[in-house]
C-alpha cells in the first residue's frame, strides 16, 4: 500500500530499508525516501510500518536495540 503520496513511497520500500539497509529511525527515513517532507500526513503510518518492520526483524543485521526511542 502507498504511504507517502506525495514521494510515492509505499509500505514494501519501507520494510526493504529497514530489512537490507538498516533504517531504524523516522529521521533515517525522511532522509532516505523522503516521507514526511512535504504535507506530513503520512509521519503515523509510515511510523507504524517503520515499527512493524523492525518488529519483524529480529534477526536482521541491522542494530536495532535503540529502535524504541524512534
Amino acid at each position: 500500500m502507498y504511504v507517502c503520496l506525495c514521494k510515492g513511497v509505499t509500505d514494501h520500500e519501507i520494510r526493504g530499508m529497514v530489512h537490507h539497509r538498516g533504517v531504524t529511525t523516522m529521521r533515517q527515513l525522511r532522509d532516505e525516501l523522503g516521507v514526511s517532507t512535504q504535507c506530513g500526513r503520512c509521519a503515523r503510518c509510515a511510523k507504524d510500518v517503520l515499527q512493524e518492520a523492525l518488529a519483524e526483524c529480529q534477526g536482521c543485521s541491522a542494530d536495532t536495540s535503540f529502535a524504541a526511542a524512534a
